[in-house]
């Protein structure tokens, strides 16, 4: 029996009466918010809560609702119709709005969400370690990123919360959390639908459709959403677009409510993906330490190959495997909520799945080298979570809970490599090299399993000691136990035994990496109310991010003989954390501006490094000495009429690794033989002699920029639509990321420069709840990447992602 059936007969029970709802603070909430409270939602839109005359902005990311200007945490909202009119309808759109949040994907299982430049090593995903930033939808933790891929659907409102949440969250999340509020049942019939055409063939519709099903006892709500896109990126050889969209999203909810003070929400979604995707492709090409006749350019030459444009933008790509990014995720969960009269006890039951069916063209060109790489992998998760918080009312204010949560994880890979690999990944002048033969069907299967358990007792205590000032320690007492398997058999085209050029290539391997660990985390924040309209804050956190094995094999050991075991398994990071945080409102709360400041520091910080072989496509994980994140966040909101709403939102990031002695170098520091015993090696891009290592202490992370902004508005004007009212509004977002490090070692051949982006609408609402719209993404068409990364083998070749062109297309909503 869950605890959750538990709860339900213990409220069966007690019976015990409901109070009164709770009120959250002043009326405040965001700018342009006046179409969510329209639409009966409680959320903004980009910014921090400011006056709007509407409502309050209400958020639940302590556990119980409070207006957002008096939580003492660095914390955006974004609310439902903010979401569809602005075009964010995943993470990845997610990042324009929010400066501080980085999203990377080059396809759904090798995605990272990271707050402040932290959350998960830059590079190919690692399944044996956890992500720092936490997804949360309806109280469900999503352990896999990939689920950050799919649509928004029916969704209220997302809280992203800055800094470690851990003695406030069941999961421990050392850098943030993104938590996704689904809009919940009604008990009067309501429905919305949401119809979108565009450029490139894209659609998108949802749906939602609410209402009683047993008087005022059971309501029901349910919800599904379709998006199709036709490729961004032309396949000369494969005569196809690819980089496209396709996917179908359905969720349901029942609400019970069993007793006047115990309420079960029973909630069911299956998703499914299935694009022509993700392409990566030539964009530009940088030297190396290899000798020259090994190098890209030569290598291809000697092939008698061209790539179709060496201008990234002309978006025209050849690879010749054939693309899948198939996934399928779901599940299912149960939620009560049993009030106690002064506190509520909550209980989340979840189970969900994930499957994956990929494949990848991971030489990036159209040469066979490496022909078939695909990591097909099955996920099944289970999480119990109870928690008990006070109603917020009180001297002392407390939340406390339990967390269990068991993974399984199951992948078969798969590495093919084809009759081109010889002369790419071999001495084109060696016996191996000249004959095709020696690599031609040279495969590796690997079968990978991983279980990972995690149990946590975590609780936060909030001391009013007078009218303005209240003090919160927190604690968190966590245990990880994670386990796995990993064999790799590798066989040749022949059937014969393995030859030394096919070892170095891809080599067997076997090994069973076991980790298990206890450690204590908490932290304390002090708040003060100056007036009602202005708040201090500061924090001190001490957390960890739990250590994990390695899942995508391991380097050699010094003789060449084996796999070196000491490398299996990796160290938890250790997390301190100080942040200032000010959240303030003047001029009728009209004006809304938060300050937050912030100095994080991690030991044995988890990167992804190179193991040496040169041929080999994944690299593996390691604990870097120490690194650094600091920086400075500016959100502010302004409604200086009825009709004109702005923001702005500004992140100063600076993030680097204090130490990393025994880094992986860059790709012009790579390619060469060893420089042993003492060696001299070669400058950057000539070839000669490689260090064994690099030390890029000092130097930047990865996938972070030093500034970051977010800024809009949005005017309307009321008019007479025959018997209708409504407005007629323009809206404007922007948004620019100065320069990135795309590489795990800072390389001049990985920066991405950087990029501003301006987003335009042009509609009409009604009282009667129509909205429609025309826009324009990307409106004067700026060319970037979302990323760069090296073809394997040090050839000196870079391919890139490129970000969507310019988009255009008409939304028209009706909600009922």
């Amino acid at each position: 029996m869950s605890l959750t059936l538990a709860l339900l007969l213990a409220g069966q029970i007690a019976g015990t009466p409901t109070p009164q709802d709770q009120t959250a603070g002043p009326a405040t909430s965001t700018p342009q918010q006046a179409d969510d409270a329209a639409d009966g939602e409680d959320s903004g839109r980009t910014g921090p809560a400011a006056q709007s005359g509407s409502g309050e902005v209400v958020v639940t990311a302590r556990r119980r609702a409070e207006s957002a200007q008096r939580v003492p945490i660095a914390i955006s909202v974004i609310g439902g119709t903010a979401l569809a009119e602005t075009g964010t309808y995943n993470v990845n759109r997610l990042t324009q709005i929010q400066p501080t949040l980085q999203f990377y994907s080059t396809n759904p299982r090798n995605s990272a969400a990271n707050v402040r430049g932290l959350g998960a090593p830059f590079g190919l995903t690692n399944d044996g370690i956890e992500q720092g930033v936490g997804i949360y939808v309806d109280q469900v933790y999503y352990s896999r990123i990939a689920s950050a891929t799919f649509d928004f659907t029916d969704t209220d409102r997302i809280e992203v919360l800055r800094g470690p949440q851990g003695t406030l969250y069941g999961k421990n999340t050392t850098a943030g959390a993104i938590n996704i509020i689904s809009r919940a049942p009604s008990f009067t019939p309501e429905a919305r639908v949401e119809l979108t055409g565009g450029n490139y063939a894209f659609f998108r519709g949802k749906a939602s459709v609410s209402g009683p099903l047993v008087d005022d006892k059971v309501a029901i709500r349910l919800s599904a959403s379709v998006t199709t896109r036709r490729g961004t990126i032309y396949n000369v050889r494969q005569d196809e677009w690819q980089n496209s969209q396709d996917n179908q999203s359905f969720r349901s909810q029942i609400l019970w409510k069993a007793t006047p003070s115990l309420d079960l929400t029973l909630s069911g979604d299956y998703n499914h993906q299935n694009p022509n995707c993700c392409v990566q492709y030539y964009a530009r090409v940088g030297a190396t330490q290899r000798p020259v006749t090994r190098q890209y350019a030569a290598l291809a030459a000697a092939q008698g190959y061209r790539v179709p444009s060496t201008d990234p933008f002309d978006r025209l790509a050849d690879v010749d495997t054939d693309l899948r990014a198939k996934q399928e995720l779901g599940g299912l969960s149960l939620l009560a909520n049993w009030d106690l009269g002064g506190a509520t006890v909550t209980s989340v039951s979840a189970w969900r799945f994930w499957n994956w069916n990929p494949s990848n063209d991971r030489d990036f060109i159209g040469l066979p080298i490496t022909t078939v790489s695909a990591n097909p992998s099955q996920q099944r998760q289970v999480s119990q979570e109870v928690r008990i918080a006070s109603d917020g009312d009180r001297t002392l204010d407390y939340v406390a809970g339990l967390f269990y949560f068991r993974q399984t994880i199951d992948t078969q890979g798969l590495q093919v490599q084809g009759p081109a690999a010889s002369a790419f990944l071999l001495n084109p002048t060696s016996t191996g090299g000249r004959n095709p033969a020696t690599l031609n069907n040279l495969t590796s299967r690997n079968t990978i399993g991983f279980t990972n358990t995690s149990a946590a007792v975590f609780g936060k205590l909030t001391w009013h000691a007078t009218d303005r000032l209240s003090v919160s320690p927190g604690l968190r007492v966590n245990y990880d136990r994670k386990s796995g398997h990993y064999l790799s058999t590798v066989t040749n085209g022949t059937g014969t035994a393995l030859t030394a050029d096919q070892l170095g290539v891809l080599a067997p391997q076997s090994y069973d990496p076991r980790f298990s660990n206890w450690n204590l985390s908490g932290d304390l924040t002090v708040a003060y109310d100056v007036t009602p309209d202005v708040h201090y804050y500061a924090t001190y956190a001490r957390s960890y991010k739990s250590g994990g094995i390695n899942l995508s094999g391991l380097p050699l050991n010094a003789t060449n003989t084996g796999v070196d075991l000491s490398t299996q398994t990796v160290d938890p990071e250790k997390v301190n954390h100080f942040e200032l945080g000010l959240k303030t409102q003047a001029l009728g709360r009209r004006l809304t501006a938060n300050l937050a400041a912030f100095w994080t520091e991690i030991d044995d910080y988890q990167a992804t490094v190179n193991n040496g072989q040169l041929t080999v496509i994944r690299g593996y994980l390691a604990n870097a000495g120490k690194v650094r994140t600091r920086g400075v966040e500016l959100d502010t909101a302004l409604r200086p009429t009825d009709r004109l709403n702005l923001y702005a939102n500004a992140a100063y990031t600076d993030a680097k690794y204090v130490r990393f002695p025994n880094a992986p170098c860059p790709p012009e520091l790579s390619g060469g033989n060893p420089a042993l015993n003492g060696a001299t090696p070669a400058a950057a891009g000539t070839p000669g002699l490689s260090p064994l290592v690099c030390d890029i202490s000092g130097r930047v992370l990865p996938g972070v920029s030093k500034w970051a902004l977010s800024y809009g508005a949005e005017y309307d004007v009321p008019v007479q639509l025959g018997d209708t009212a409504g407005q007629v509004y323009f809206g404007y977002d922007g948004s620019y990321r100065s320069r990135f490090s795309s590489n795990p070692s800072p390389s001049a051949y990985t920066y991405i420069g950087g990029y501003a982006l301006s987003n335009f609408r042009l509609g009409v609402k009604t009282d009667t709840r129509w909205n429609i719209f025309a826009w324009v993404r990307n409106a004067f068409d700026r060319d970037y990447f979302e990323l760069l990364a090296t073809q394997s083998g040090s050839t000196g070749l870079i391919v890139g992602q490129p970000g969507d062109p310019r988009t255009y297309g008409v939304t028209v909503s009706k909600a009922f």
